[in-house]
């Protein structure tokens, strides 16, 4: 699960990175051994590099990270998360957990994989429609509410930060065989499907990106892959 550590300029740490222990449920510890080890390989870096002009890579906080104990401690439960997805799912989880963590200790030969997320959608014939129940306005909100005391808030005329590949898709098949799961999965009323006033008897994808929390959730999720969420303008 862990990514690539660095990149020009700067460098992943903590949760950013994934340094969480899944069975005990913390990453502190992690989280500030990594941001110790990043500044050592930050000082070390700038030191070294004192006539550098360009922005500055630090491959050596991503050997010390694997040099660590962080990187020892989540080598040993690196098969917890992944054992969710097994037939027997809950109990086959809480098995495999238990012979892991008492048993094993890390030391099994093999390494589960991930899935992914978008791969796990059905399609909508498969599924039963959930009703739920409508904002109070006391304990529950809208969406729109929800977003609106967030704060958010982009310029009006700022580069396009949500892209979408293919602008036939959402509709020929996101919304036709999956119901269109962009207008669920966003926590932010970002993408909905509505009339097409070119064609009446169709529908059409609208991106609303003013209200973007930037979760990055259609990314992930979007079923065929075909939405794309890069960096906004500056920090918006």
């Amino acid at each position: 699960s862990i990514p690539k550590l660095v990149f020009p300029g700067g460098a992943l740490i903590g949760c950013t990175a994934g340094f969480i222990n899944v069975p005990k449920i913390k990453g502190t510890h992690t989280a500030m051994k990594s941001g110790i080890l990043a500044a050592e390989a930050a000082y070390d870096a700038i030191i070294t590099n004192k006539s550098a002009s360009g922005p500055i890579t630090l491959t050596a906080y991503e050997k010390s990270i694997e040099d660590s104990w962080v990187y020892e401690e989540l080598y040993k439960i690196r098969n917890i998360r992944p054992s969710f997805n097994n037939p027997l799912g809950l109990w086959g989880c809480l098995l495999y957990s238990g012979l892991d963590m008492m048993f094993l200790k890390g030391r099994a030969p093999w390494t589960f994989k991930h899935h992914l997320d978008y791969a796990s959608l059905k399609s909508a014939k498969e599924c039963k429609l959930i009703e739920y129940p409508k904002p109070d306005g006391v304990i529950t909100f809208d969406l729109l509410e929800s977003v609106s005391r967030s704060g958010t808030y982009h310029a009006e005329d700022q580069p396009v930060h949500l892209r979408v590949r293919d602008k036939t898709i959402p509709v020929e098949r996101n919304l036709k065989i999956f119901g269109g799961p962009e207008s669920r999965f966003c926590p932010a009323g970002v993408y909905e499907f509505v009339d097409d006033e070119t064609n009446p008897s169709e529908k059409r994808l609208q991106i609303n990106s003013q209200n973007c929390v930037h979760c990055k959730t259609c990314d992930i999720k979007d079923v065929s892959q075909n939405i794309d969420w890069v960096t906004p303008e500056g920090g918006d």
